[in-house]
């Protein structure tokens, strides 16, 4: 299954349109659980086992993995096979090269660690795309990102648009709804808002609930599409290291059912308010 009917089936299962990073960082996990690698595998599997009947999709940062030098791919491997097979993975690479490359990259993400989605880096060009796109892949391309310095170049005019605009429209115009949506912080709804009147059918991987700031339900109500659906809002340390002692497991669960409420009603609310009924997030 690809990854578009793969979320929409997650997301009515458990009636949930949100995603949790699963981001090892090692000063930050408890230290009953021990150190190294062993210590991080511990501690994720306990976290997709506490929080899987909350979330629709989980997001493994690589960063976080490659940190553990060769016990990397052991661990990120480890962690994966915890995670129920009805829930999609989107491994958070922000992968972006040369062509070939970007083959690689996309055959490494996708056939060994059998991702069902990866975000992409737009910087390179649409051929550097391509291969996160093709063969029934999907790529989240980077948009509007989260952070703060997120304006630097993303806000550059080209034509008097900003860059993050144009951005969306050349992958919109280059592929379709079902293999490219985008990332677009939470951080920002003024610009998803404008993102989503350029991508309406598209997808909006939202990061930056929680620990960085947003909203939930203003990131909601900026980028919800016509049907109601086509936002993935994503938590990662607000959720996964919601408590750093023995009551890890309990907070954490917690954390992500209360997210997942407040998403919820977020989009009750804009439903009530007449924008449309709940929807899958495919839309």
């Amino acid at each position: 299954m690809t990854f578009i009917p793969k979320l929409t089936a997650a997301s009515r299962s458990r009636d949930s349109i949100v995603c949790v990073g699963l981001d090892p960082e090692a000063e930050l996990i408890p230290e009953s659980l021990g150190r190294g690698p062993q210590a991080a595998v511990r501690f994720l599997r306990r976290i997709v086992r506490a929080t899987s009947d909350y979330v629709c999709a989980y997001k493994p940062n690589l960063a976080f993995y490659e940190r553990y030098g060769s016990a990397a791919m052991d661990v990120l491997t480890l962690t994966l096979q915890t995670i129920p097979d009805d829930i999609p993975v989107i491994l958070d690479a922000k992968r972006g090269d040369v062509p070939n490359t970007a083959a690689a990259y996309a055959s490494a993400l996708f056939d060994s660690f059998r991702a069902d989605a990866a975000t992409v880096a737009p910087y390179v060009g649409l051929d550097s795309i391509e291969p996160f796109c093709s063969g029934g892949r999907y790529a989240l391309v980077l948009a509007r990102t989260s952070n703060p310095g997120a304006g630097d170049f993303q806000d550059l005019e080209t034509g008097g648009r900003p860059l993050y605009e144009r951005v969306v429209e050349r992958c919109v115009a280059r592929f379709p709804a079902e293999s490219c949506g985008f990332v677009v912080g939470a951080t920002y709804p003024d610009e998803a808002k404008r993102l989503r009147a350029l991508a309406p059918d598209r997808l909006f991987l939202m990061p930056g609930v929680g620990t960085q700031g947003a909203d939930v339900a203003i990131a909601i109500r900026a980028a919800l599409d016509e049907r109601g659906g086509g936002v993935l809002p994503s938590a990662s340390r607000s959720v996964t290291y919601a408590a750093r002692d023995s009551d890890f497991e309990r907070a954490a669960a917690q954390a992500a059912k209360a997210f997942r409420d407040a998403a919820n009603a977020a989009r009750e609310q804009i439903a009530a308010g007449g924008m449309g009924g709940r929807s899958p997030l495919d839309s």
